[in-house]
């Protein structure tokens, strides 16, 4: 299934994060059966590359217990802090060219992934990314973009048209922009980034989040960005509105742990879904059981869940009130 002409091996690709900002760790996904593999971003500031020092990760189950790293379960929640590549652009490009080779002959396309910081600056790396990858990923949705002074999560319709047109500008392979789920109307950013330039939209970035721990202080010492099992109905909202409103290929990000959320992002209109804390929790073999529950799904699946979905004014009358049973268990209390 090809996004924007970009041919990958299968629909599951692997987001930007820690995991793929090595050689080792990119060829690593690669052979995992990755259907595309997106490699850590960068940024002109030194200032992001620095905070990767203070990277943190704590994983947080469905009744609030925090667990260290690497100690994370299936349906844990996680909050984190994060950084970008901590290397020379010269250097970095050398280790994409060298993924991109080891990709290449599976199927497996690597993108390149640039986290806002100055458009300019966005403009200047992207034009060298796209002189060794196939496409570009540019993240406007970062949440640390809340918080990090050294990147940006923008929110405006012009923003995001200025932001996307000077890096298309740019860059000469496909362009992939990464938008927020913090906007009143997340499709309108993505009709935005689809007019300036965008070859395809992934919604959405994670959320920004905060856990005070009870004790006098916060799970991490700080804020932070938070994804869960329960952000998925939230970015599929996003995807299905966006794939009924507009006509550009979708990425499906945030909230993907398993076979079956990749499917339901797909049948709300993603043609590829991103998928990262899967595997902070379960490795490669991870990556393989989500691709091997997605062979076989054809072009025609992908926004199949849009046909039955009505507007509320369309619904028609249920036969009874869904709010009935749980009324009942008060009028019945004998008050």
């Amino acid at each position: 299934m090809d996004v924007a002409g970009l041919a990958a091996a299968n629909p599951v690709w692997v987001g930007s994060s820690e995991l793929t900002m090595t050689l080792d760790g990119i060829t690593a996904c690669v052979d995992a059966g990755a259907g595309a593999v997106v490699a850590k971003s960068v940024n002109e500031s030194a200032a992001a590359r620095r905070q990767l020092d203070i990277a943190d990760y704590a994983f947080v189950s469905a009744g609030g217990e925090v667990r260290a790293p690497g100690s994370g379960r299936p349906g844990d929640g996680l909050l984190n802090r994060s950084g970008l590549a901590r290397v020379g652009l010269d250097d970095w490009l050398a280790t994409l060219a060298a993924a991109v080779a080891h990709g290449a002959p599976r199927g497996c396309p690597v993108l390149g992934s640039i986290t806002l910081g100055d458009p300019a600056a966005a403009a200047r790396i992207g034009r060298a990314l796209a002189s060794v990858v196939p496409a570009v990923e540019l993240n406007i949705g970062a949440p640390h973009g809340r918080e990090a002074r050294a990147v940006r999560q923008l929110t405006e319709v012009d923003g995001v048209a200025d932001a996307v047109r000077t890096v298309r500008n740019a860059v000469g392979v496909p362009l992939f922009v990464k938008l927020p789920g913090q906007a009143s109307d997340v499709v309108a950013l993505a009709r935005a980034a689809r007019s300036a330039g965008a070859d395809a939209v992934g919604l959405v970035g994670r959320y920004p989040g905060f856990l005070p721990d009870l004790d006098g202080g916060a799970v991490l010492g700080s804020w932070g960005a938070w994804s869960s099992p329960g952000c998925l109905p939230m970015s599929l909202y996003w995807v299905g509105k966006a794939f009924q409103r507009l006509d550009v290929p979708l990425i499906g990000t945030n909230g993907a742990r398993t076979a079956k959320d990749v499917l339901r992002f797909l049948a709300a209109g993603a043609r590829a879904v991103e998928v990262v804390t899967a595997l902070w929790l379960g490795g490669p073999a991870a990556l393989r059981e989500l691709v091997d529950g997605v062979a076989g799904v054809d072009e025609g699946f992908v926004g199949s869940a849009l046909a039955g979905t009505r507007e509320y004014a369309d619904v028609p009358p249920l036969p009874a009130p869904a709010w009935l049973p749980y009324t009942a268990r008060w009028t019945s209390s004998g008050r």
